[in-house]
């Protein structure tokens, strides 16, 4: 099926026009898409069909009034969808960007300040420990506190031709921007985070059903389900929650950048298209709210109907 029209009034958030529910599987563009390719990282722009973020859709209703968020990987996709529905929801946001992101940071700062919050972009590579302490200051010196922290950074890179084509440099690439930044995040703004704090990590459906071009990328992904759980637990006490979103196949600037076959992205999700970045964000939003104040150790599975554990 061709891709449809897109249309910016029936997204996450606003529901159709007419206030009816709308078909799922007919809310946003479906597959075949048009055949792309990008460099590493991609970017939003040439991307057909465009994602949606929520710009022209997500509603917020206070659910994050005067709250503070360190993001990772809010340039785009997923990322820049959660940091405008935090900023509409009323959190100020510092987020993270690598230096050929500068163009993109500048676009999610501007549906920041939009919304009214403070905006606050920072070039980081999370691979390094010396660059995670250096985030976590300036989320400090410019809010004071972190009360959610966001690690949704990524790396992926498909192998088609299998464990012998995944490079040491590769999986080195892939664990640390995965697990490491998000090992050390977490420590590092745990002593800024007040009781009620909330860490929200993004996992996938890679976790629980790996695809084999995406090896190193899906074990990375098991491993932060595992980390998620136990986290939440040790930090219960304290009275921070610890949960997780697990998407599945989602229409970002990384899939033409990272996948060798665009056309059909989307299509094997029973409800038979990818998600657009907009459908994630009231997930992180959720758990990050007051509403979900009795959940933690909690994935929130966002796959389009692949059933998980």
């Amino acid at each position: 099926m061709a891709a449809q029209p897109h249309d910016h009034h029936d997204n996450a958030g606003s529901g159709a026009p007419n206030g009816r529910p709308q078909n799922p599987r007919e809310k946003h563009p479906q597959p075949d898409f048009p055949a792309q390719e990008q460099e590493h990282p991609g970017w939003t722009g040439p991307m057909d069909p465009p994602p949606d973020h929520g710009e022209d859709s997500y509603r917020g209703s206070g659910l994050l009034t005067d709250r503070k968020a360190l993001l990772t990987g809010g340039d785009s996709g997923i990322g820049r969808a959660v940091a405008l529905a935090f900023a509409r929801e009323g959190a100020d946001v510092l987020f993270t960007y690598l230096p050929e992101e500068a163009d993109e940071a500048r676009e999610t700062s501007r549906l920041i300040e939009e919304a009214g919050r403070k905006a606050v972009a920072v070039s980081c590579d999370i691979r390094e420990e010396s660059e995670c302490r250096r985030l976590v200051e300036r989320a400090v010196a410019e809010f004071g506190r972190i009360d959610i922290l966001v690690n949704n950074a990524a790396y992926q890179m498909a192998q088609p031709d299998g464990i012998q084509a995944i490079s040491t440099e590769q999986f080195d690439r892939v664990l640390r921007t995965n697990l490491y930044g998000m090992f050390w995040l977490c420590k590092m703004s745990l002593p800024h985070m007040p009781k009620g704090g909330s860490i929200i990590n993004t996992t996938s459906v890679q976790g629980y059903k790996p695809s084999p071009h995406l090896l190193d990328y899906a074990t990375t992904k098991g491993a932060i389900v595992t980390f998620t759980q136990g986290l939440a637990q040790m930090l219960a006490s304290d009275g921070i929650r610890v949960n997780a979103v697990a998407p599945g196949p989602v229409w970002t600037p990384l899939i033409p950048a990272t996948m060798p076959d665009t056309v059909e992205f989307g299509k094997q999700a029973p409800l038979g298209r990818p998600a657009q970045p907009a459908e994630m964000a009231p997930a992180y939003v959720f758990l990050a709210s007051e509403h979900a104040a009795f959940i933690t150790a909690e994935i929130v599975n966002a796959t389009g109907g692949t059933p998980l554990p």
